[in-house]
């Protein structure tokens, strides 16, 4: 399904978020307090948009791996990188619940928008627990809905109807934009998250909201 929609991804990610994705993706890069030369792991990295904001910006230059199951997201990806001279960041396919890299080997994680995607969360929270150096960071992007009551009604009528609507004529792809609030709907909660992230081996974990709570940017340390 995710190779299918590669070539609309970055488009609807920008479109269907109003822009949001981007001031989003900052924040997140923000609350891991990278040094200078940190090596960081984007795990779900798709087209490596997160990874890039990792890489660089106006902190101190890191160096990511990026990871994902889509080989055509990474193809893409690599282009991206291709295109911008973009030497820091290396892709490569790979599984979240078995992630090639060895024991503390890098210094911050992050994940946008893919951890529901894993089939086993808890394996994939235990596998960046191992690949961490001690006091290592993790923060990670993943949709929610407003807690105000109006204003959660509205946003769900567009996220489960319109959204959906719009994603099927861009992408051409019937089932991957119904796909999308199924799978957010199945996805555990704020609190459920945090204690899966606890029970992986984690010391601290924290949840913020974005955006009137759209998205949830949970941040946790080894």
């Amino acid at each position: 399904m995710f190779d299918a929609i590669a070539s609309r991804y970055d488009l609807l990610n920008h479109l269907l978020s109003l822009g949001l994705d981007r001031r989003w993706r900052v924040r997140a890069v923000r609350e891991l307090q990278l040094r200078d030369g940190a090596d960081v792991l984007d795990l779900c990295t798709g087209t490596a948009d997160l990874a890039i904001a990792a890489a660089g910006g106006d902190r101190p230059a890191a160096t990511v791996v990026g990871i994902d199951f889509a080989a055509e997201m990474l193809r893409l990806g690599q282009k991206k990188l291709a295109s911008r001279g973009e030497t820091r960041i290396h892709l490569v396919r790979g599984d979240a619940t078995r992630i090639p890299l060895p024991d503390a080997s890098v210094d911050a994680v992050t994940i946008g928008f893919g951890i529901r995607n894993v089939q086993q969360p808890d394996v994939a929270a235990r596998e960046i627990v191992r690949v961490l150096r001690p006091g290592g960071r993790l923060a990670v992007l993943e949709f929610g809905a407003p807690a105000l009551p109006g204003l959660r009604g509205v946003y769900l009528f567009y996220f489960r109807r319109v959204l959906p609507l719009i994603g099927r004529l861009i992408s051409r792809h019937n089932r991957a934009y119904s796909y999308l609030p199924a799978s957010v709907a199945a996805f555990p909660s704020p609190d459920e998250f945090l204690r899966l992230l606890g029970d992986s081996g984690f010391s601290e974990a924290r949840v913020v909201s974005l955006t009137l709570g759209i998205v949830y940017l949970f941040v946790a340390q080894k």
